[in-house]
């Protein structure tokens, strides 16, 4: 299915009610290392940055794989409570060609935790 990469921002912070928390280690940086211990698929690429620009959705992650993929991100995500749900999320959209995992199929964080979902980058143009 073509390698799918996984983004984590290691830089990200709890936020309580549109307030950052401080703790440490942080917990991006707790979920990347969560998933680096995990049994990812080997299609799976894991890579730490220091920012994803969704500061104001707390800890987060994206999810891509190549020229033919929807790119999805996630954020208020836990490294503890919901590393399993990311995990079964990872391993379901690695599973596919095109990134669309159906709707019902996902793991309940990525259903109600998506910030954004970017098209292919070889997606026609609507307009055509």
């Amino acid at each position: 299915m073509g390698e799918v990469t996984v983004t984590v921002c290691t830089t990200c912070r709890k936020t309580v009610d549109g307030e950052r928390v401080p703790e440490e280690p942080r917990p991006g940086w707790r979920l990347h290392e969560a998933l680096k211990a995990a049994d990812l698929p080997d299609c799976v690429r894991l890579r730490g940055n220091q920012c994803l620009s969704a500061c104001s959705n707390g800890c987060s992650l994206a999810l891509s794989g190549g020229p033919d993929r929807w790119t999805y991100i996630y954020g208020r995500l836990d490294p503890e409570d919901h590393l399993d749900q990311i995990l079964a999320g990872i391993r379901a959209y690695a599973a596919t060609s095109d990134g669309l995992v159906p709707w019902r199929e996902r793991p309940q964080v990525f259903r109600k935790q998506s910030i954004a979902r970017i098209p292919p980058l070889n997606a026609p143009d609507p307009k055509d």
